[in-house]
């Protein structure tokens, strides 16, 4: 009898790994890690290509999910090198990895890739135009991906929130239960991703992984709207009396450079998947009945 082949999941840790953690619960299928191993979730630095290659093939992986990310957009621009590290070597070595196992590679990447000036929802065919040192590491992944020649695909998502970790949303909840108002930037348009969703998206599309080679995909939940757009709802649903003040970028001044409008078309991916993607705010329903 052939051998199960096993799923392995890298930042294990973070908000979409453990999402997936979550959802394939007691499946045995599934292998985690993180580069800091807890008591289920194995220890790997996935910039060391020794390591890589030793736990794809002592696991009998047959596809890996590289959710291991350099994340903190603002903090990016003070450590450039150590953004590119995690975000390009790290992914660079996951492909020879892969692509020397045989295996597919199912690597995540963001709207930011993207510079926000196109005015209507992006395509998977855009090409990149990043304006931050976080966006050009992703949009470099994704270069190295596809340039490998390894199976698999990207996923490009947005604006991630979960109950886990540090996000918008938890933020927002903190700020709405302990001020009388807060200020949110108006002037930057996308739409939010329930981490969740994304997770059930990744898992639809583990069976026809295989069969992809560098393949793009858009995956955030459905609807449009503004960082203020976002707050006020989260504010709403939650029952919070906060007053939401919409500023612009200008007044809220960043070190990285956002775009103004990365709303992702899910057509592709909907279609391909038989998928119904939820609208943003139903999404965000689900995720406040867990935290509240």
């Amino acid at each position: 009898m052939q051998k199960t082949r096993k799923v392995l999941v890298t930042g294990a840790c973070g908000q979409l790994g453990s999402e997936i953690r979550r959802l394939s619960a007691g499946s045995g299928d599934f292998i985690f890690t993180d580069y800091i191993g807890t008591e289920d979730i194995l220890s790997l630095d996935i910039c060391d290509p020794e390591t890589v290659a030793a736990c794809v093939t002592e696991n009998s992986v047959g596809t890996i999910i590289n959710c291991a990310a350099y994340t903190n957009v603002e903090k990016a621009e003070d450590e450039p090198e150590l953004c590119r590290r995690i975000n390009c070597e790290g992914v660079a070595v996951l492909a020879d990895a892969a692509l020397q196992a045989g295996v597919a590679l199912i690597q995540i990447s963001t709207d930011f890739v993207f510079d926000g000036a196109k005015g209507s929802p992006y395509l998977e065919t855009d090409a990149p135009s990043p304006l931050s040192v976080y966006g050009r590491t992703k949009a470099e992944s994704e270069y190295i991906v596809i340039s490998s020649g390894v199976q698999g695909a990207i996923i490009r998502t947005a604006w991630l929130y979960s109950p886990y970790g540090r996000n918008f949303l938890k933020t927002m909840l903190h700020l709405g239960s302990t001020h009388e108002s807060i200020t949110v930037v108006d002037d930057q348009v996308g739409s939010p991703t329930y981490a969740a969703d994304l997770a059930e998206a990744i898992l639809m599309l583990l069976p026809v992984a295989g069969r992809k080679k560098g393949e793009i995909y858009n995956y955030s939940n459905a609807g449009a709207c503004s960082w203020y757009g976002f707050a006020r709802e989260i504010m709403r649903q939650a029952g919070l009396p906060c007053e939401v003040i919409p500023v612009t970028s200008s007044e809220y001044p960043q070190k990285a450079v956002r775009p103004a409008y990365s709303y992702l078309d899910k057509t592709k991916i909907a279609a391909e998947l038989g998928l119904d993607v939820p609208q943003w705010q139903d999404s965000l329903k689900k995720c406040l009945e867990r935290l509240i």
